[in-house]
């Protein structure tokens, strides 16, 4: 009898894992917010993963859960603990990628480096740390943000006015995170893979180009990394996989400073952005390797198939026309290029798909995955 993996997520990650799990012999089941929604071919199941009787209705179908997304809640993740579901990552990782303020304080316990940064419930507490750190500074919500969303970038208190009449609204009140503004000269992004059993494979670190705080474009390995900067990410992606028993997918976005350090941004505890290019350039895909990890097998080499990859993300699509229509011509033209869409409509700045292209020449890489890309929008 095929294991059955139950997905809680009806997004592109979800979508992703269904040929993997195809050819790994798996039975994957989708629980799907809506009818349509990116992984329908999978989707056994329509509801809200918010409640604890459908996700627990769900969970009694599968023999593992994971996730397209972290943002399940605690008492749903309770219920499934407490009726013997295996649920990986489990409810205590997850809790870090859920809030940031957990998150900074978790890393901190770990002596993991991370910008600077402070709790704030008021502007005054807001404005101190702005006049501590240069009149400048990121503040977040702590949680629920996601692509740019739930960050600004400010110079007064005053511009989170809004954010913090919000948590005075809350009876549960609350606070935001506001860090330092880091001097990086690029992100970066190091993917772990842990099994329950404790067995880890890193994946080599790469470099990540944000636009308007959407991940536009990856290149795998990050060029400039060989030596002590990729031992360092890699050996911090470890310890903080083993630090919060991390099982499945990791992700750890860096900044690499102008000074030559690397700290920590945001984790991402599933398959992710950033992982994209191992479909078409590592031995084993992010989402093999996720599946595999959640369900305790042996882990896939997570090794580079190819000296570079580029992975660039298609965002929005075509003003005019759907996908479908562009296929044939940036296939033509481009017949190196991987292709990957998510079954979306297109729509300004929505993720709709990527292109992968692998190679021995970065600069080759690199314009033939945009050129590629390029055909998808107008």
């Amino acid at each position: 009898m095929a294991l059955r993996v139950g997905i809680i997520g009806g997004g592109q990650l979800a979508r992703m894992m269904i040929a993997p799990a195809v050819e790994l012999g798996l039975d994957v089941r989708v629980l799907a917010e809506e009818p349509g929604m990116s992984a329908a071919l999978a989707a056994t199941a329509v509801g809200d993963y918010r409640s604890p009787d459908t996700v627990l209705a769900f969970a009694r179908e599968v023999d593992v859960i994971t996730f397209d997304h972290e943002h399940v809640p605690q008492d749903v993740l309770a219920a499934l603990v407490g009726a013997g579901v295996r649920v990986h990552p489990g409810p205590d990782a997850l809790a870090v990628a859920q809030d940031k303020l957990v998150l900074r304080h978790r890393m901190a316990e770990l002596g993991a480096p991370q910008p600077e940064w402070a709790a704030v419930a008021d502007e005054a507490e807001l404005q101190d740390f702005l006049d501590a750190h240069g009149g400048r500074a990121v503040v977040k919500t702590p949680r629920g943000g996601y692509d740019g969303k739930g960050v600004r970038v400010v110079s007064a208190a005053s511009q989170a006015q809004d954010w913090f009449a919000t948590l005075a609204e809350d009876a549960r009140g609350g606070q935001l995170l506001v860090e330092e503004l880091v001097d990086f000269s690029r992100e970066l992004a190091q993917q772990v893979a842990r099994r329950p059993s404790g067995d880890v494979a890193v994946y080599p670190v790469v470099e990540t180009v944000q636009r308007d705080g959407v991940c536009a474009e990856v290149i795998a390995p990050a060029p400039r990394a060989e030596g002590r900067l990729a031992r360092a990410a890699a050996e911090l992606g470890v310890q903080i996989a083993e630090g919060l028993g991390v099982t499945g997918m990791l992700a750890v976005e860096l900044f690499e400073t102008a000074d030559e350090r690397i700290l920590v941004n945001e984790l991402a505890m599933r398959p992710h952005n950033s992982g994209h290019w191992t479909q078409d350039g590592a031995v084993t895909s992010q989402f093999e390797q996720h599946l595999r990890a959640v369900l305790d097998l042996p882990l896939g080499t997570p090794d580079a198939a190819a000296p570079w990859t580029a992975m660039i993300n298609i965002l929005g699509g075509p003003a005019n026309g759907g996908l479908g229509e562009r296929f044939a011509p940036a296939m033509a033209e481009h017949p190196r290029a991987k292709i990957h869409t998510y079954g979306k409509a297109p729509r300004p700045g929505r993720k709709v798909g990527h292109v992968n292209v692998a190679g021995d020449d970065l600069d080759d890489v690199v314009y033939e995955a945009r050129a590629a890309a390029a055909y998808f929008s107008d």
